[in-house]
């Protein structure tokens, strides 16, 4: 019985060469698994592609849900923004896309995990060590790193070789990511950051702005220790949520981003991102975050969430670190319930109201008219105490300067 390997398989025409690639170097039987974290319409006819293209069976493994309520939801909880733009649309997938990928593994007690991510990415990082922490005996196979192929002509000549027809022409695309979060574009004019991207035939999810409707429109957000759970008063699963906020997100042309990144290799990259449904979101969590949270514990958050972000973006999200950073946020979200509203217009998002029956705000004492909860007078105390390190240094240096 011939020893088995999992596939990360998505269709395209990497994973498909993959396919035979493995079977004439390792003689494994591959079996495919194409993990469903929202990529539409990518996963149509997948099942007879991998079987033609020599894999023995293909699992689809739908986990949009268990994508946002496990990973999508506790990173925007943590208000994770990596480098100040970017919404880690593909960086949250991949754990648990390699965590199934590790299942399956267990499951058909096969003995390797393949992926096709390339040396030069960030995917090849996030795969290994989350399949590192979770399974460590298993042998991981990355072709890019291995093989003598080096371009896609290659690679349809390969596949070629070997019988596999294909309807694929010379690579005249963007190189994209698309989940349930969002979408990412890489690549031709792209990789040049002195060039202004031609949106209009980019974008997957957004409409432009100059596209977008001339007439604003407003969304109400209720949240529950952290979580939306309706969208203009509808209670919402987490995928159905993302889908709604996405198309509503996306005719306003909201969460459209440019950005040259650090990537986990050394090299900068440039990408062009859409995240509609996840900018209304976080915008929304924040706006209650300013409500309910008191001055320490909002700028100590503050200073989490840039290292949440770069374990994210690393892949390293099954550390003890990123867990300890989540009991941290999840204690902060215990007050953050409440009801945001939202104008949406040509990209913008103005916040137009919230409510929270955990606000720390009090009119009584924030008003311009005197209440009982304050008096004026107090004030003149506490700036003669709280300036006092400055009254000292001011007099060091009069002393210093006298004749």
């Amino acid at each position: 019985m011939k020893e088995k390997v999992i596939l990360a398989y998505s269709g395209g025409l990497d994973t498909t060469t993959i396919i035979p690639w493995l079977k004439e170097n390792y003689d494994y039987e591959v079996i495919a698994v194409c993990i469903d974290v929202g990529q539409g319409q990518e996963i149509d006819g997948l099942e007879e592609r991998a079987i033609s293209s020599g894999a023995s069976k293909l699992y689809i493994d739908d986990v949009r849900e268990e994508f946002v309520q496990n990973y999508v939801y506790p990173t925007m909880k943590a208000g994770a923004v990596y480098e100040n733009k970017y919404l880690l649309g593909t960086s949250i997938a991949r754990p648990l896309i390699a965590q199934r990928l590790v299942h399956y593994a267990l499951l058909e007690g096969a003995v390797a995990i393949c992926h096709g991510a390339t040396g030069k990415g960030n995917d090849q990082v996030r795969f290994e060590l989350t399949m590192t922490a979770l399974a460590p005996h298993l042998k991981i196979i990355a072709p890019w790193r291995i093989w003598d192929i080096k371009s896609r002509e290659d690679a349809i000549t390969y596949c070629l070789k070997h019988d596999i027809k294909l309807n694929m022409k010379k690579d005249t695309s963007y190189s994209r990511d698309r989940n349930l979060w969002h979408v990412s574009h890489e690549g031709l004019e792209l990789e040049d950051p002195s060039i202004e991207p031609d949106l209009s035939k980019i974008l997957q999810m957004s409409n432009t702005i100059e596209n977008a409707p001339n007439e604003a429109e407003y969304v109400e957000l209720e949240f529950e220790k952290g979580i939306p759970i309706k969208l203009n008063g509808k209670e919402l699963n987490g995928n159905d949520m993302i889908t709604a906020l996405n198309e509503i997100g996306g005719k306003h042309a909201i969460g459209v981003i440019d950005l040259v990144e650090n990537r986990i290799v050394g090299m900068k990259s440039r990408g062009v991102y859409e995240t509609p449904g996840g900018t209304i979101l976080y915008r929304a969590h924040e706006e209650l975050e300013h409500l309910c949270l008191d001055k320490q514990t909002y700028s100590y958050k503050q200073t989490l969430s840039i290292k949440y972000a770069e374990l994210v973006y690393s892949g390293e999200w099954f550390t003890p670190l990123r867990e300890a950073l989540e009991a941290f946020v999840e204690t902060t979200q215990e007050s953050i319930s409440g009801v945001v509203k939202l104008k949406l217009f040509k990209g913008n998002i103005i916040s137009a109201g919230a409510t929270s029956p955990n606000s720390l705000y009090n009119e009584e004492i924030a008003s311009f008219t005197t209440g009982d909860l304050y008096d004026h007078k107090d004030a003149e105390g506490f700036i003669r105490l709280f300036g006092l390190p400055l009254r000292v240094r001011a007099l060091m240096k009069m002393q210093k300067n006298q004749p």
